[in-house]
């Protein structure tokens, strides 16, 4: 019987002869294993950290095409992440639903440029006919007052009118879950979170044998065989590169991106919004948070070259966002209405020796990257989380010189965990199938036997007792920040009341997770110094 115990997966790490064996359980290696699992292949997901810990659990929670990749002329990458949108809507439409995008027009005495008004129509009218118009909805112009009812702090005295297209949106941290629970459920995979791969062996003739882990957890060590590797460990790709080839690698460029949460009220928003930067080139986002009274901005995008492990907001970010929020809106903005915050690293294609590294990472490709070392293991690298299904679809392609009779992939149509025929009657059980599908019915059951579950343990914010519970349960959460940050994204709306609940919320689950009171206290302890470290960083009070 197919299980998502982190325990049974440890057990299986030393009993078993795996097809593949994936690094890295971001949302690129966790759809690597569903799509290798889906053709029959047996399959260990390992990640040193938890499901969507780095960039996949960081972004900003589109599901889009890329306008602006347009202005690069990149249409097959357009296409590309247009058709992959369209088939996370179908294959998980609990978790994928339509985003509105309003491009607020700004201009003098109630006239806009028309060469600024052409170029946008423009772009839209191809970005339609590049697969945006499988949406259901193609893009409009809206007036003055409707761009206004949608974002009511636009600035008035030069706000003339604006434009309205369609991309979705998807909670990816959820989305990878959904990924590694449906390969394990369903297919089998062995999914072991807080495993670091430490070396990868080979036989006398240079192929793979061994991938050998260390528990983070406990120090255990795992020899683990396998006929194959897929190295998806993103901004860590050059890691695996340099142990399974055993020289420095530098095939991946981090650029960092930072993202902010505000109050609903300081920022009300019912769609998402494009503002441009003054003096900068470049636009940033504004997106109202699904089930939340919060609204993020985001998001910037420069070098980084720091530690991998802990990308961090500073004080230049915060005032970069809320300047370019401020430029365009009358929120007035300051760095006290700030409720929480984030930072992931894009993995970019470092580009070939022979070319200049561009001025602004903006401008290094989204595309992916799949390189054979021809010893049977895989490299996936590049690319976004949009892209993710035809990445793990390259990837495990790649895998056919190794592996016997390799069938073709399943993905393309096949949906997510908890896609199924039950429809939620009442507002809080569409809340809950909007995270969790079919499951809801797991978790209403857990409260009609518990009615305390029922309670809301953190102020001002949806999330029930439940949901971490559940989490604790049936998630493979194995520590409050696994909780707090990513099977809810509760530290993203607002730091501050999480941790005032954090206590509450480890007594809460403490009994499924084995924690006595020290424990307990250890994991409240650790929060808070994220909490603190993040504020910190960005210059925040807290």
């Amino acid at each position: 019987m197919s299980s998502f115990r982190r325990a049974d997966a440890l057990d299986a790490l030393r009993a078993t002869v795996f097809d593949v064996v994936v690094i890295g359980a971001g949302m690129t290696g966790c759809g690597v294993a569903l799509d290798a699992g889906s053709r029959g292949l047996s399959v260990a997901l390992l990640d040193a950290g938890d499901i969507a810990s780095g960039t996949s659990s960081k972004s900003s929670k589109m599901v889009h095409g890329g306008l602006r990749y347009l202005q690069h002329r990149e249409f097959r990458l357009v296409y590309e992440n247009l058709r992959e949108r369209q088939r996370l809507l179908h294959n998980a439409p609990f978790l994928v639903r339509p985003l509105p995008f309003l491009i607020p027009l700004f201009g003098t005495g109630g006239l806009v440029s028309s060469t600024v008004t052409r170029a946008y129509a423009t772009a839209l009218r191809l970005y339609d006919l590049t697969g945006g118009w499988r949406i259901g909805q193609r893009y409009q112009r809206v007036t003055r007052a409707e761009a206004l009812e949608h974002l009511p702090t636009l600035r008035a005295d030069n706000l003339v009118s604006g434009f309205l297209y369609f991309d979705a949106r998807g909670d990816d941290a959820r989305v990878a879950l959904a990924l590694a629970r449906t390969a394990a459920l369903d297919f089998g995979a062995q999914v072991a979170s807080y495993v670091r791969v430490t070396s990868i062996n080979r036989d006398t003739q240079g192929g793979v044998t061994t991938v050998v882990g260390v528990d983070q957890l406990s120090g255990a060590e795992y020899t683990v065989r396998t006929k194959s590797v897929v190295n998806a460990t993103g901004v860590w790709a050059d890691d695996i590169f340099s142990l399974a080839e055993h020289t420095p690698s530098h095939r991946v460029t981090p650029a960092k991106g930072v993202h902010l949460s505000v109050a609903h009220d300081r920022l009300p928003a019912d769609v998402a919004a494009i503002l441009n930067v003054p003096g900068d080139r470049r636009s940033i986002f504004v997106v109202p948070f699904e089930d939340a009274a919060f609204t993020f901005i985001g998001t910037t995008d420069t070098a980084y070259d720091g530690s991998l492990d802990s990308p961090f907001c500073t004080p230049e970010d915060v005032a970069y966002l809320l300047a370019a929020v401020n430029a365009s809106t009358s929120s007035d903005l300051q760095p006290r209405d700030v409720t929480g915050l984030w930072a992931g690293l894009r993995p970019l294609l470092t580009p070939p020796k022979d070319s200049e590294l561009p001025e602004r990472t903006s401008d290094l490709s989204r595309r992916h990257l799949v390189v054979d070392s021809g010893d049977g293991v895989v490299h996936v690298t590049g690319g976004k989380w949009t892209t993710y299904r035809k990445m793990a679809e390259d990837a495990v392609d790649a895998l056919g010189p190794y592996l016997t009779r390799l069938a073709r992939t399943k993905t393309v149509h096949l949906r997510l965990h908890g896609t199924g025929a039950w429809r939620p009657s009442n507002e809080l059980e569409a809340r809950l199938y909007r995270r969790y599908g079919d499951d809801t019915l797991t978790l209403l059951a857990m409260m009609k036997d518990e009615p305390n579950l029922a309670d809301t343990p953190i102020e001002g914010q949806p999330y029930l007792g439940v949901e971490f519970v559940y989490a604790a349960r049936a998630e493979m959460a194995t520590s409050l920040v696994d909780l707090l940050t990513r099977r809810t994204r509760a530290h993203l709306h607002d730091a501050r009341a999480t941790l005032g609940a954090s206590s509450a919320i480890a007594r809460l689950v403490a009994r499924d997770l084995g924690w006595d009171q020290v424990e307990q206290d250890r994991q409240v302890a650790e929060y808070d110094q994220l909490v603190r470290l993040e504020f910190h960083a960005a210059g925040l009070v807290l």
